[in-house]
């Protein structure tokens, strides 16, 4: 048996704490056909389902939630439970697609079974079809259930951009015991200044994070009740673009991206006829803190920083390099690390304390995030499942605590995918914010391209005349 850690448990609460939200997080695989038969699609995915012990294992709970819940085998475990199959209607198009990812993600996951669906999606054009694999957030954050899913895939997914992150760059320091006094004296000072500046990162984010979410988000329409019914949309784009723009500016891939969602939001206020203020975006952004040695495990290892996006920036330029400054200043503000120290803290309360906590917090009225974007490293080339290649992988990001909208972005070879997750009645416009992204992007890519050759024509030539 295994304890769930606080964090993951704080999923399964907010849920509790709210009827209308569904914390399952979802990707999409995209295949060519023609779609395996019944049989063989059962025995793959058994086949494969055999080596996640997730997959096998179920919730048990204590009386008054007196303690973590624990993952225990499912005795009764039936894979006819959680393999489901449904036809788009006509025309399959992606707007029927999209249709029934949304009535998919609405509906929550039985705690009586292991938590995740896998669910065979056909009548796509083109003879494709697509899985869509379902599992709770309280198992695993975006790179484990990446990881986890990438068991399905004929070559395990053939590496992925995980290992890119700066905390799976990050290992824990080997311990050695010296006999030698006077390394004693070196190592003591040593740990001594590391807690002395780890105290100090966590206290100036521990401020920050503190005001972020004290101060309301610009009054803005993106917070409010949520119902549920959800909507979804998808964008892509080009990677070769993003890099141009990376290369031209000097600036992260996030860093474009996160650009593109700014431009995107800021045309959708503009629609809703809203004026734009500087503090009207603050966003939630997860940070992997999955180090090497963790890569495996099947949880939630993730902090959180609170950027304030400059949707009131109207040059497209100034506004990426106003992202990358911002979110170079969150990075070194030491926000991840107050997360991060808040979360090994919960994990040392009493589980009930923790409850009460998390149960007040989903009640209360929050206004100052109004935003989620999170990224996931996808495979690093094309991939195949049952033979087939996979075509496309669409992220699904679950939205709670008043977020009317959230996107998930997943690399997957040369394109990066945003996928969008939001309310029906809250963000009707969710096809206007996938479009916008990749209208933000593309935009940023031709002014990239526009000055290269602006600098190729006033380079001095390399020939001689007369």
């Amino acid at each position: 048996m295994e304890h769930l850690k606080a964090l993951d448990a704080m999923f399964l609460q907010a849920e509790d704490a709210d009827r209308h939200i569904s914390l399952a997080v979802a990707g999409v695989s995209i295949l060519e056909g023609p779609i395996p038969d019944d049989e063989t699609l059962v025995s793959e995915i058994g086949r494969r389902v055999v080596s996640m012990p997730r997959a096998r294992q179920r919730l048990r709970t204590h009386p008054l939630g007196l303690d973590l819940p624990e993952w225990v085998d499912d005795p009764s475990f039936d894979l006819g439970h959680h393999l489901r199959r449904v036809a788009v209607p006509h025309p399959g198009d992606d707007a029927a697609l999209y249709g029934v990812i949304t009535e998919v993600m609405e509906r929550r996951l039985d705690r009586d079974r292991p938590l995740w669906e896998c669910w065979i999606i056909e009548g796509l054009p083109e003879g494709r079809w697509a899985m869509l694999m379902k599992l709770h957030h309280c198992i695993a954050d975006g790179i484990a259930a990446a990881k986890l899913t990438s068991g399905f895939y004929d070559d395990g997914g053939a590496g992925t951009f995980a290992d890119q992150i700066r905390a799976a760059k990050e290992h824990e320091p080997p311990f050695r015991l010296s006999l030698n006094p006077l390394e004693w004296v070196g190592g003591i000072w040593r740990l001594s200044a590391l807690v002395t500046k780890a105290a100090t990162q966590v206290t100036t984010g521990l401020g920050q994070v503190i005001a972020g979410l004290a101060k309301p988000g610009g009054g803005s329409s993106l917070t409010g009740p949520i119902t549920s019914q959800r909507r979804y949309a998808a964008a892509s784009v080009s990677m070769a673009d993003i890099t141009k723009v990376c290369e031209k500016f000097d600036v992260t891939l996030n860093d474009v991206a996160l650009a593109g969602i700014t431009d995107s939001y800021r045309a959708l206020l503009e629609r809703r006829g809203e004026k734009l203020r500087p503090d009207m975006l603050r966003t939630f952004v997860p940070v992997s803190v999955r180090t090497a040695e963790d890569y495996d495990k099947t949880d939630n290892r993730v902090a959180g920083m609170l950027p304030v996006l400059p949707v009131d920036e109207e040059n497209p330029v100034e506004r990426l390099q106003e992202v990358h400054r911002r979110l170079t200043k969150a990075k070194a503000s030491g926000q991840r690390q107050t997360t991060t120290a808040v979360i090994a803290a919960a994990n040392r309360l009493p589980f009930p304390l923790t409850t009460l906590a998390m149960r007040l917090l989903s009640r209360l009225p929050q206004r100052s995030v109004v935003a989620l974007a999170t990224n996931v490293p996808g495979p690093r080339r094309h991939i195949k499942m049952m033979g087939r290649e996979v075509v496309q992988i669409l992220p699904i990001p679950p939205i709670a605590m008043q977020l009317q909208t959230g996107i998930a972005m997943v690399s997957y070879a040369d394109r990066l995918i945003f996928g969008i997750i939001a309310d029906y009645d809250g963000a009707p416009d969710v096809d206007d914010l996938a479009r916008g992204i990749e209208d933000g992007v593309a935009r940023l890519a031709t002014i990239s391209r526009a000055r290269n050759r602006t600098s190729d024509r006033q380079k001095p030539s390399a020939l001689r005349t007369g």
